[in-house]
């Protein structure tokens, strides 16, 4: 198998490359998300047919950072002024991974002038803009401008195949989820203070962070709706080291839910960015009256499933190495069990967001789809700040499409 040889399982292949104008490519940001984006961007043509793309211009804030990111990491030019780099003839698309708080503005100035438009999740730092930023999606759209929030994980194969399984009924009716997204970067009480530990410019903590990711999967494994929610959060460590002394953290560093959901499943949430021991662990958990799944981010090239149908006395866990080229995104990358990473997921993000681009279809998922998931974050906040009190959220038509790429 060769690099051209095919796209992902069960997707209809991409406009061809060398069609048209190449697409005009801005990123704003390049720092941890901007290398990860960066890698997608310069290499998903060498793996799936996508339209003709170049990477123009890399944006920050620093003229001698962003200059050397960008001849590090492929791009044409930097720039300083995100501004005046939407407002360019040649550029077509813009990639937001700069921090939270510059979300909104920024996505709502691109979709205004026309530009397709990928942001990283959360979709913003508070409900007010992350609905005024799907309130300009919604518009540029009618002009056939597209946009999609960066839920990189709904890219895993893994996770595209137990969607696959749910949807097709292996799992029988759902009863319940436990998913729980554990790190341990902030254990350390002398780790110093990020903007990331500033309520002013991450909107919240592991809630915004990583809660964000485990709520998507729930939705997106499920196909289901959030009724109900009950919270809590908490910070471990109330100051950390800044550049003038210690400086108040104004996050929390773990988060709890419970989640009802119109089926009458129930999903636990947990979160954590001060789990000793847990580097990167998204786990998931999906029991189902004819099955249940098991899947961990730490090695996310497998997925466990058990069928209950079958006689008990052969009931059990089996490991499925989901590498096969009949499995989604798979086909494009190595021969069976020549596993994968954590960055192919970004690079499959960017190959279904070229490919609605160029078939003029809406990508998903959708900011429609990042204001459910930040309308259950901020459901959570109030749950927390009334002692767990129960949160009810206006029902409404299940938001996530049929699987990407699969």
């Amino acid at each position: 198998m060769t690099s051209q040889d095919s796209t992902a399982t069960h997707a209809p292949p991409g406009p061809p490359a060398g069609t048209g104008s190449p697409l005009g490519v801005a990123m704003i940001g390049y720092a941890f998300m901007g290398k990860a984006h960066s890698n997608a961007w310069r290499n998903v043509a060498s793996y799936f047919e996508v339209p003709a793309f170049e990477q123009r211009v890399l944006v920050g804030r620093d003229a001698a950072g962003v200059a050397a990111a960008a001849a590090k990491y492929g791009w044409t030019e930097s720039s300083t002024d995100w501004r005046s780099v939407i407002a360019r003839d040649d550029i077509q698309i813009v990639d937001i991974c700069a921090p939270g708080f510059m979300h909104a503005e920024i996505a709502v100035a691109a979709l205004e002038a026309g530009k397709h438009v990928l942001v990283e999740k959360p979709l913003a730092n508070t409900l007010a803009e992350a609905e005024s930023m799907t309130a300009a999606a919604r518009s540029a759209r009618s002009q056939d401008v597209q946009s999609m929030i960066g839920f990189n994980y709904r890219r895993i194969p893994a996770l595209a195949l137990a969607r696959e399984l749910i949807g097709e009924g292996r799992l029988g009716a759902i009863r319940h989820v436990r998913a729980a997204y554990l790190q341990d970067w902030l254990v350390d009480p002398d780790s110093p203070m990020t903007w990331r530990l500033n309520r002013e410019t991450a909107g919240s903590g592991a809630l915004g962070d990583i809660a964000s990711h485990a709520i998507d999967q729930v939705l997106f494994l499920l196909g289901d709706q959030v009724t109900e929610v009950t919270g809590r959060l908490h910070t471990f460590t109330s100051h950390r080291p800044g550049r003038n002394g210690p400086e108040e953290v104004t996050v929390d560093d773990a988060a709890w839910a419970t989640l009802s959901l119109a089926s009458g499943a129930v999903a636990s949430v947990e979160v954590s960015r001060m789990a000793t021991g847990q580097k990167n662990s998204l786990k998931l958990e999906i029991y189902g009256e004819k099955g249940s799944i098991l899947f961990d981010l730490e090695d996310l090239n497998e997925l466990g499933f058990l069928d209950a149908t079958v006689p008990v006395r052969e009931q059990g866990f089996r490991r499925i190495l989901v590498n096969e080229p009949e499995h989604p995104y798979a086909a494009a990358w190595w021969p069976q069990g020549h596993v994968i990473g954590w960055e192919h997921t970004f690079t499959h993000e960017i190959r279904d967001f070229l490919v609605a681009i160029g078939s003029g279809s809406q990508p998903s998922p959708s900011f429609e789809d990042g204001l459910t998931v930040q309308r259950i974050l901020a459901a959570v906040e109030e749950s927390a700040a009334a002692k767990s009190a129960i949160i009810q959220l206006a029902s409404g038509p299940a938001t996530v499409p049929p699987t990407e790429g699969a």
